[in-house]
C-alpha cells in the first residue's frame, strides 16, 4: 500500500457540491471566468474565487489571465476523465436518483455549441461517449453484432465477421489487458455505450477515418459531415435483414 497513489486530496476537493458544480461546467474544455462559475454554483464572486483557488492549488484547474479577468479551465484531460468516471459510477450505483451536478450542464451566458457537442460525442476514458455512442450501442445490439445478458456483453460470430470487414479484428482485441466488450453507463443519456477494447477500437477507427476530430483542450469530439453519415449507418440493419 505504500506505493498506492494518494487520492484523498482530490476526493476532498470534489466532495464539495459547489466545487463539483463548477468543475462540471468546465467539462466541455472551455475556460470560464469567476463570475460565470459563481452564477452557476449559486455563490458570491468572493466565495467562488476562494473555491476556485483551492481547486487550482490542488492541481485540478489552471488559470488564464486575460487583461483584468481570470479564466479557469480543467488542468488536464485526465481531470475530465476522472469526473466522467465518477459520473458514470454514480449512474451505475444509483440509476434512479442522479445528483443534479451529474445531469446536463445548466445554461450559462455562453454559446451553447460546445456544450451540445459534449453531449453529442465526447471522450469517455479511451472510448466514445454521448448520444452518438449510445445510439451506436443500440444498433450493435439490434443488428446482432453483440449480445447482452444481464451486464455481460459478448461479440457474436456475425459481429466478429462484420467488424473484421471494417478493419476491427476481435482476435487482436483479445490481446489487450481489458475486456473485449462491455457496456459503460452514459451519464447524459442514461443508457449504455460501448466500452472495453471494442469501444476503444471503434473510436480509433472513427478518428482514423476522419469521421471524428478532437479539438485541443476539449473532450467534446467534433463529428464531420461524412462521419455523421457513416457512423449513423454503422451496423444499421438493411430492410431485408429487418424483414427476416
Amino acid at each position: 500500500m505504500e506505493h498506492a497513489p494518494c487520492i484523498s486530496q482530490i476526493a476532498t476537493l470534489l466532495a464539495d457540491p459547489k466545487r463539483s458544480a463548477m468543475m462540471w461546467a468546465l467539462m466541455d474544455g472551455s475556460a470560464r471566468q469567476t463570475e460565470d462559475l459563481a452564477l452557476l454554483a449559486g455563490l458570491s464572486a468572493s466565495s467562488a474565487s476562494a473555491h476556485l483557488g483551492r481547486l487550482s492549488a490542488g492541481g485540478l484547474l489552471k488559470v488564464e489571465i486575460r487583461g483584468r479577468k481570470r479564466f479557469f479551465r480543467l488542468s488536464a484531460p485526465e481531470v475530465g476523465a476522472a469526473i466522467e468516471a465518477l459520473a458514470s459510477a454514480t449512474l451505475a450505483s444509483t440509476p434512479q436518483d442522479i445528483p443534479e451536478i451529474f445531469k446536463r450542464p445548466a445554461p450559462l451566458a455562453k454559446p451553447q455549441a460546445v456544450r451540445s457537442s459534449l453531449l453529442r460525442a465526447r471522450l469517455c476514458d479511451d472510448h466514445l461517449g454521448g448520444t452518438l455512442a449510445a445510439d451506436l450501442y443500440q444498433r450493435l445490439l439490434d443488428a446482432g453484432w453483440i449480445e447482452q445478458f444481464d451486464k455481460r456483453v459478448t461479440i457474436t460470430l456475425k459481429g466478429s465477421t462484420e467488424l473484421a470487414a471494417r478493419g476491427v479484428y476481435i482476435q487482436a482485441l483479445a490481446h489487450r489487458n481489458e475486456r473485449a466488450a462491455c457496456s459503460c453507463p452514459d451519464w447524459s443519456e442514461r443508457r449504455p455505450h460501448m466500452g472495453g477494447a471494442l469501444g476503444a477500437a471503434l473510436l480509433q477507427l472513427f478518428m482514423q477515418s476522419g469521421w471524428l476530430t478532437l479539438p485541443n483542450d476539449s473532450r467534446a469530439l467534433q463529428v464531420t459531415a461524412t462521419g455523421q453519415r457513416e457512423i449513423h449507418h454503422f451496423a444499421k440493419q438493411t430492410e431485408l435483414e429487418m424483414a427476416l
